[in-house]
């Protein structure tokens, strides 16, 4: 089959960044933190996400808390991700480079949960049973779009309160209300919540276009709700994408949680497949194909069903059960049904091009992208390189798609 020789391209972006991470956070919280008394104990929430120096940041904030006396600690902060379990929630965070000798104090994770209120819809506020317990909460998360919800608040500071620290059953109270009201519901029990006095601080992170700390802000807990309004505005301004509305096949080579919490970004594919829910006209992507799943991710391959065509190795490394767990809490289900399964990537895009049923496969507008977080290198078919002059600078030649006897695809995205 002839498929279309691809160009290597390198898109644009703001480069704003924090060079100092470190004293920038020192800084943060020697502004907004408030007074603490010595020994008290302090819960530092921390999810499943790839975030940017994620350790590093953390291990300033214990730091600080030790430097003042108080006695900090790591929560599992990841609703059903991980299983669900404690023991599975523990390996995301030592994949993500969370261990007790990196960030110098306890990790402790727990599906349990304790009823700390409702609110005046009748919404059940749920925390983690470590964090309740602990004398103060420091809610931490990245700030931006959610894949499947859009309002003024949507992932961040709220949905880590009414999600991390409600674990699965907060994660499935939220979900059940449908993207149509989302927003509004994380509004209100992270609302609530923070009127507890539990929280004595969040700490909002946005990352601009190269997965690096752009904004990091240290916010009083009656300043969570506008704050994170304003960082989400930052947050889109910087979100990447693929710069092409209409495309034959997008390949995509590695999936997983890590990347987005649907393993590949609604945002950035043009998929939702949430029932009920229309599905957005721009991108439009005909045909995806996605090649493998990360080993962070741990089997979790929620959102495998937002592709067309995988491959067997993916399908192996597919733990049903971690991906059954957040599918049906998130009540998803559609993003979690198995697509055409293929021996390999070039059977499974030969596959895809095939089922496009178009005369001259040569002539499909095409692009391969590594994953749904890092865009700012991609592959695209030679015709539609030159539609980009005004997003990105050609970095070669044309080339064939290259593949190795075995079928996978050699081909080298660079990544920042």
């Amino acid at each position: 089959m002839n498929l279309p020789k691809l160009v290597h391209v390198k898109q644009r972006f703001p480069q704003n960044k924090i060079k100092n991470i470190e004293l920038h956070v020192k800084e943060e919280l020697k502004r907004n933190l408030p007074p603490i008394p010595k020994g008290q104990s302090i819960a530092i929430t921390v999810g499943s996400r790839g975030i940017s120096s994620r350790v590093l940041i953390v291990k300033t904030v214990v730091d600080y808390l030790k430097a003042i006396e108080c006695s900090p600690f790591i929560i599992g902060a990841m609703g059903s991700h991980g299983g669900g379990t404690p023991e599975g929630q523990l390996d995301v965070l030592h994949s993500l480079g969370f261990t007790e000798e990196t960030v110098g104090c306890p990790i402790l994770t727990s599906s349990e949960v304790v009823e700390v209120g409702k609110t005046k819809n009748g919404f059940t506020l749920y925390c983690d049973k470590y964090a309740w317990e602990a004398d103060g909460i420091i809610v931490m998360n990245r700030i931006k779009m959610h894949t499947a919800f859009r309002g003024p608040n949507e992932s961040g500071l709220l949905k880590m309160i009414t999600v991390g620290l409600g674990k699965a059953k907060g994660a499935n109270q939220l979900h059940r209300q449908g993207p149509s009201n989302m927003s509004e519901t994380i509004r209100e029990v992270g609302g609530d919540f923070l009127k507890t006095g539990k929280v004595i601080a969040g700490i909002g992170i946005v990352e601009n276009s190269f997965d690096e700390v752009a904004n990091l802000e240290v916010i009083r807990p009656d300043e969570v709700t506008q704050q994170e309004q304003k960082l989400l505005e930052i947050a889109k301004s910087y979100f990447p994408r693929i710069p092409i509305e209409e495309l034959d096949l997008l390949v995509i080579k590695t999936m997983g949680k890590n990347y987005s919490g649907t393993g590949m970004d609604t945002n950035v594919i043009g998929r939702n497949k949430i029932f009920g829910s229309p599905e957005p006209e721009k991108p439009s992507y005909k045909r995806i194909v996605v090649l493998d799943l990360d080993d962070a991710s741990h089997g979790n391959a929620t959102g495998i069903g937002l592709a067309d065509l995988t491959t067997e190795r993916l399908y192996q490394k597919l733990d049903k059960q971690k991906t059954y767990l957040n599918c049906l809490t998130s009540t998803y289900v559609q993003r979690g049904m198995i697509p055409l399964v293929l021996p390999n990537d070039k059977e499974a895009i030969y596959a895809a091009v095939q089922s496009l049923g178009i005369e001259n496969p040569a002539s499909i507008r095409m692009a391969v992208i590594e994953n749904t977080l890092e865009l700012e290198h991609l592959f695209v078919s030679e015709k539609i390189a030159s539609e980009m002059n005004e997003k990105a600078d050609i970095q070669s030649h044309p080339i064939e798609l290259p593949f190795t006897e075995a079928g996978t695809l050699n081909l080298t995205i660079s990544v920042h």
